[in-house]
């Protein structure tokens, strides 16, 4: 049974809040699961935008039972896999495949600096082809449109791999001091690092950052040294360094909210 036959599983038996938030180029369902534990804040964690990180919806669904059974504040949105046709690929056919059925990189079909990213390409490939235009693809619209919906404090987007935290997106003054604070406690629970990506645009976490002024956090989890596709085998690690990143951002998200309103 692969991942995204698991995926199908867990959604059907799942008993609390749940719904799909659009659908692929193959007509493949974008779940997400919704867990309310207080009203505010509203957090987005989306996973498996790159098709050959499918780890990372390993990782989600392991993280939506822990946030259930320990969390206490916020409400958090997870969607497991944003790019389910790419997985596909990366399962039967390409298994370091990064993009979406179309050919599109999905993490580069954001409207931030969409296109002037060093390693853009402007044609299909199995990577980094940036599309037609910013939200030409169904699932990058599909997660922009929802995010829209929610006007989310904070959004989590897990990648695959290096275990590096990416947090800044041109912001300024106090909300690039307040962003890098909340990159410093995803570090200290999970043991990453933080590194700058100057020469990258389009992405998710770019456009929240500069669209809806909000924190965004880029995880990439697994060791650089392992090979991609990250096998389940690496699930654990991966998961005894992440339960708590949440917890920790959006505490000390709302610490931060707490000293600037006093």
């Amino acid at each position: 049974m692969n991942i995204l036959d698991e995926l199908d599983i867990f959604y059907d038996h799942y008993c609390g809040e749940k719904g799909i938030i659009g659908y692929s180029r193959l007509n493949k369902p974008i779940y997400r699961f919704s867990l309310r534990k207080t009203f505010y804040p509203t957090v987005i964690v989306q996973c498996a935008m790159h098709a050959r990180e499918y780890i990372t919806t390993y990782l989600c669904l392991k993280l939506i039972e822990r946030f259930n059974l320990f969390g206490k504040v916020g409400t958090v949105h997870f969607i497991p896999a944003v790019n389910p046709d790419g997985i596909e690929i990366a399962l039967t056919k390409k298994p370091l495949y990064k993009a979406n059925f179309a050919g599109v990189d999905l993490n580069v079909n954001f409207d931030a600096k969409w296109g002037k990213g060093e390693k853009n390409l402007f044609k299909k490939g199995d990577e980094n082809f940036v599309g037609n235009y910013p939200f030409c693809e169904p699932e990058s619209k599909a997660l922009r449109n929802f995010t829209l919906s929610l006007n989310p404090q904070l959004t989590i987007s897990f990648h695959s791999k290096g275990q590096e935290i990416y947090w800044e997106f041109c912001q300024s003054g106090y909300e690039r001091a307040r962003d890098r604070q909340i990159a410093k406690s995803a570090k200290q629970v999970t043991g990453y690092k933080i590194k700058s990506t100057p020469n990258s645009c389009g992405g998710y976490k770019d456009w929240c950052v500069q669209k809806l002024k909000i924190p965004a956090l880029t995880v990439e989890v697994g060791n650089d040294a392992l090979a991609h596709p990250l096998g389940k085998e690496n699930l654990e690690e991966i998961y005894q360094q992440n339960k708590d990143l949440l917890f920790a951002v959006i505490k000390r998200y709302m610490e931060l909210k707490c000293k600037k309103n006093l």
